[in-house]
């Protein structure tokens, strides 16, 4: 089994990145720091029949850094990370996840996936949905209930650890979908756009704590959004994809210190001029 999963649909590919972009466009340089990225796309294209949805995509990301897959619907965003998590292949193309061939890659459960839909089983309590992925790594019962308490007590769920899912509001499901994939205690986690169905307070709520918990654990996040202020607000870089068939157009540094607010005007205006390439 690869990425330990708690769905994805989507298309993308890339050519080279542009230069000038309002965020500072460069390709990555971080290999050349003697470290091999967290993971290493190179060249990959994939066709479902004979539709194209991605074409020479090339990025890579570094440990952890947070990069953002944006782009407008069927430019192959979930396609890609579904293909980086082992879901999908790729037709060709190289791809390396923590400088090793995926082909020859053996440690899946270092990779946590965190989807749309959070997924949550009703007949399970919170503690137990979290526990989820340990007992498919065979995990004895008492070290799976210690770290599932201690995966809720991160996303400050400790005290709803016997509830049942339909107990919870929105944002605490996606916090306790957060916690399954934390559990199993991933160097490199997946996202897709796990936050786009919460009301705009929740959703900040949830970008806070999912940046406490990244600096915490200096993990690796890659994940999918169509919503520009979020990639501007959470990641490091971004990876400005363009559809039919998904193409890398350029990838974006945010030169932004954190935190970062929706509201600050620096944070308004990166927003600004992104959406206007997104558009075009």
């Amino acid at each position: 089994m690869n990425a330990v999963l708690l769905n994805a649909n989507d298309t993308a590919t890339a050519s080279a990145p542009t230069a000038g972009s309002p965020l500072d466009a460069s390709v990555s340089t971080r290999a050349e720091a003697g470290r091999a990225d967290a993971v290493r796309v190179r060249h990959l294209n994939k066709h479902f029949g004979d539709l194209e949805v991605l074409r020479d995509i090339s990025f890579g990301v570094g440990r952890g850094e947070i990069v953002a897959l944006l782009g407008a619907s069927g430019c192959g965003k979930s396609t890609l990370l579904n293909i980086v998590s082992g879901l999908e292949s790729a037709d060709n193309g190289d791809l390396e996840i923590n400088g090793q061939p995926a082909a020859r890659f053996r440690d899946w459960r270092k990779l946590g996936y965190l989807f749309q839909e959070d997924r949550l089983l009703p007949w399970r309590t919170v503690r137990e949905n979290v526990a989820l992925g340990l007992e498919a790594q065979n995990v004895p019962r008492a070290e799976r209930q210690r770290r599932a308490m201690a995966a809720l007590e991160m996303v400050g769920l400790a005290g709803f650890a016997q509830a049942w899912p339909h107990q919870l509001s929105g944002g605490m499901r996606s916090r306790a979908a957060l916690a399954r994939s934390l559990v199993i205690e991933p160097d490199i986690l997946l996202m897709d756009e796990p936050f786009s169905k919460l009301d705009p307070q929740t959703r900040t709520q949830m970008h806070e704590e999912l940046l406490r918990i990244q600096a915490m654990k200096n993990a690796t996040i890659l994940f999918v959004t169509h919503d520009v202020e979020e990639a501007v607000v959470l990641a490091d870089r971004i990876v400005l994809l363009e559809p039919r068939p998904g193409r890398v157009r350029e990838i974006a540094k945010v030169p932004l210190a954190r935190p970062r607010l929706a509201t600050d005007r620096d944070v308004a205006e990166q927003t600004r001029l992104l959406r206007l390439k997104v558009s075009q």
